[in-house]
């Protein structure tokens, strides 16, 4: 039995008209499934839609055109109960500096009628290492527990699905391993999880699916390992004996670079050519290899050259 989407977007458009302006089209009629239990990835270039797209999941924005389930919840039809089906954890850290951490959650499990017999607040805490702040103002807290204390926040309706919206920007790397330790729980748990982010090689680690939103259209859906194989390109690093005055060029190099004084990297398209091709075309310019290392394609490569393209009328 096919279990239906944790979201599901049909046709969605959103037209911003300011009064004496020109109408912009953030949105142009983008599809797509999130599959329910699974980490879904969201990219694209800033100015792409993604925000756009999100606070429409949230509640913030309006729709101009389309559909749009949570949970099977229309968000037009059913808004209350779409709203529960979702948590949101934004780019900004919002809420009030002048309560405990324990205050907030609780504040916002009553905003969402949670009964005081039901609130999880101290077990949410403790779930994002944050038990020993619950009394503490909110702001006390350091940039990376108040990005925990968000995590909690939209979690304290137990909605089947998680949002996060730039979770990672401009944290440190112990925090990072933190959050990624946190959502890889919570997915475990059962949760559907849908990140954006700009750090494509956390997306490639975590996601097991990926969307990719470029000029307000959906350029790319597939499964994570599927859209990184959709790169052609290879690269093989060639240290030299000698320096050399002018790098070697062939009909078979993509792209040639010194990136030392008797390194090269050459990018080819392995459909067309070995590294034992290139290696051979390298020596056949009387250059002698004395070290050879190669990289394949990942998720960078396939992104800049899916939103490389020029935007469509």
């Amino acid at each position: 039995m096919i279990q239906p989407a944790a979201i599901s977007i049909r046709n969605l458009v959103k037209r911003y008209a300011p009064a004496g302006g020109e109408a912009k089209l953030a949105l142009k009629g983008v599809s797509f499934d999130v599959p329910q239990g699974q980490i879904f990835g969201l990219l694209g270039p800033n100015g792409a839609g993604k925000s756009t797209l999100i606070n429409i999941l949230a509640g913030l924005v309006r729709k101009t055109d389309g559909e749009v389930d949570i949970w099977g919840f229309d968000i037009d039809r059913d808004r209350r109960n779409a709203s529960r089906a979702i948590g949101i954890v934004p780019q900004e850290i919002v809420f009030d500096p002048f309560f405990t951490p324990f205050e907030v959650l609780e504040i916002q499990a009553g905003l969402y009628g949670v009964p005081k017999g039901q609130r999880r607040s101290m077990e949410l805490l403790g779930a994002v290492h944050l038990s020993d702040k619950a009394r503490a103002y909110a702001r006390t807290l350091s940039g990376g527990m108040k990005r925990r204390l968000l995590v909690a926040k939209a979690m304290v309706h137990t909605p089947p699905v998680l949002v996060l919206d730039e979770p990672t920007a401009g944290v440190d790397v112990e925090l990072r391993k933190q959050l990624w330790e946190l959502v890889k729980r919570l997915n475990d748990e059962g949760v559907t999880v849908v990140l954006t982010t700009h750090y494509l090689e956390e997306a490639e680690q975590l996601c097991d699916r990926i969307a990719i939103i470029n000029h307000g259209e959906l350029i790319a859906n597939k499964p994570t390992r599927e859209l990184v194989g959709m790169a052609r390109e290879k690269v093989v690093v060639l240290t030299l004996d000698r320096d050399m005055d002018e790098t070697p060029a062939h009909a078979a190099f993509l792209k040639c670079e010194k990136t030392g004084p008797r390194v090269i990297e050459v990018t080819y398209d392995k459909d067309h050519a070995t590294a034992g091709e290139i290696m051979a075309l390298v020596q056949g310019d009387g250059l002698g290899i004395v070290d050879v290392t190669t990289r394949e394609a990942d998720l960078e490569d396939v992104f800049v050259r899916l939103t490389s393209a020029p935007a469509t009328a």
